[in-house]
């Protein structure tokens, strides 16, 4: 157990935990992890099975544990809690605007300060992550097992690399979650995209003729893993955050080799320099879109140092076409981020990002409507707010409606909508990988309103009444149902 009494010190802990649980099994068979370990994992999460450790790898020097996020109950295990709104609720009761009553509110409203306090990373000296230390000629990247995923991919690819940059001006840190395609046994292509924070980072770098210091961990304790796919606004430290989510600090070491910090309790970690202006060819990759992503000249990393710890254990994750492993991940964001999007737009009562729409690709929203063309001012809401601004199709449902019941949501879809009047197309940016854009980066956008009509917006026949059965027949039915022999 961590010191502050989280479950989990590192990736290993975890691992153990799922265990316990018998959420984990263990593949003892050699793998290739060129496209068998892909398919196997395809498999398993398909079927709803367990993460899997593959102990003996026909290449890399280390196992490796994949799917280890691949149902909500290991995700809410990993994250701590038993469910994931319970986050979301520690972060609405953070956030609620009201002005303390009395001393009470006074000593609570501390208190919540306080859970933000005492929660930044701290600096340790020594790390199990430096246990050995490779310099130079010794860094070679194929000890580590990376993956390759789908028949045309590009080559070897590293899937859950948490890179770790920082503003050449500001010194801002940043966190993201970024494929890495090995280029040769000491170089990565960094795959960042357009509206990543590295991306920003190494602009101001090249614009100042300057050498990019980067530093990926693979292998961190599975909230600081969650944290670096989480969509923050870049003002908000990802450690801090982490930080929150664990209740105690997470324990950070300086890095060997680039002035940057590390999880103290990563299993390995790549130090190196992008330098200005080199790109290389990165691609194809079969992507969680379900098609190859196309070619592109992307930013190259030279790995100068490469430390771990003397029995690592190599994390990473398969992509595709839905169902994958990456669909808790997003779950967890739909559920800890809720209250954040209600306080940017407060019109928000619930809200989904359904798993096949890979989730920037549409987003369902409930809201009371309260005035004309209510739903059209969240729409253009949502359009502006962060990644989000990325989604492509928003369904808007009235407040009565579940978002999470996709046939409630279809029913109000199919039957609620005026497509000449309810129906709204725009353009706007979308995701680095849509591949459906005419052009890349923008594209086509639609809201859809599947609210009740008011007679302000024109509809003037008189919005029907919804056909709900009486409660006291269902309490009889319920009471009798076995006497209908239909049990």
């Amino acid at each position: 157990m961590a010191p502050g009494g989280f479950p989990y010190t590192d990736l290993s802990g975890f691992l153990a935990a799922l265990q316990r649980a018998g959420e984990l099994h263990r593949v003892s068979a050699p793998v290739d992890p060129t496209l068998e370990i892909s398919e196997i994992v395809t498999r398993t999460v398909r079927a709803r099975g367990p993460a899997l450790l593959f102990e003996r790898p026909t290449r890399g020097a280390m196992p490796i544990a994949v799917n280890v996020f691949g149902t909500e109950r290991r995700m809410a295990m990993a994250l701590g809690v038993e469910r994931l709104d319970e986050i979301g609720e520690r972060i609405g009761e953070l956030v609620r605007p009201e002005i303390p009553v009395g001393w009470g509110g006074i000593r609570e409203g501390l208190g919540k300060l306080m859970q933000l306090k005492s929660v930044p990373p701290k600096r340790v000296r020594g790390a199990p992550c430096q246990e050995l230390v490779l310099h130079g000629d010794e860094v070679d990247l194929n000890l580590l097992p990376g993956l390759r995923v789908w028949p045309d991919d590009g080559g070897i690819y590293h899937n859950f690399g948490l890179t770790h940059t920082k503003h050449p001006e500001t010194g801002k840190r940043n966190l993201g979650l970024y494929r890495l395609q090995q280029h040769s046994p000491n170089t990565l292509g960094m795959h960042w995209q357009i509206h990543k924070d590295s991306t920003a980072h190494h602009a101001v770098a090249e614009r100042l003729g300057q050498r990019l210091p980067v530093a990926v961990a693979i292998g961190a304790d599975p909230v600081v893993s969650y944290t670096a796919a989480a969509p923050l606004p870049s003002d908000i430290d990802e450690y801090l955050f982490a930080g929150f989510l664990r209740g105690d600090r997470v324990e950070m070491v300086n890095c060997l080799t680039v002035p940057l910090q590390v999880p103290a309790h990563a299993q390995i970690v790549l130090e190196g320099h992008v330098e200005p202006g080199e790109r290389l060819p990165e691609g194809p990759f079969g992507d969680h879109t379900g098609f190859y992503t196309p070619v592109e000249p992307f930013p190259v990393l030279h790995v100068e140092c490469m430390t771990m710890r003397r029995d690592p254990v190599y994390h990473s994750i398969v992509t595709s076409q839905p169902p994958q492993e990456d669909a808790p991940l997003g779950k967890a964001t739909e559920r800890i981020f809720l209250p954040l999007a209600r306080m940017l737009i407060p019109d928000i009562v619930d809200y989904d990002l359904p798993e096949p729409g890979v989730f920037h690709n549409c987003l369902i929203v409930s809201i009371r409507k309260r005035y004309p063309k209510h739903a059209q001012k969240v729409m253009h809401a949502i359009w502006g707010a962060h990644l989000l601004s990325l989604t492509k199709l928003i369904v808007v449902v009235d407040e009565d409606c579940d978002v999470h019941d996709y046939p409630e949501v279809a029913f109000r879809a199919f039957g609620n909508v005026d497509y000449s009047r309810d129906l709204l197309l725009t353009e706007g940016p979308v995701d680095h990988l849509d591949h459906a854009s005419y052009q890349q980066f923008w594209g086509g956008k639609a809201g859809v309103d599947a609210t009740r009509k008011l007679p302000s917006e024109g509809y003037g026949r008189g919005w029907p009444e919804r056909m709900i059965m009486s409660p006291e027949v269902v309490a009889t039915v319920d009471r009798r149902w076995k006497e209908y022999g239909l049990a």
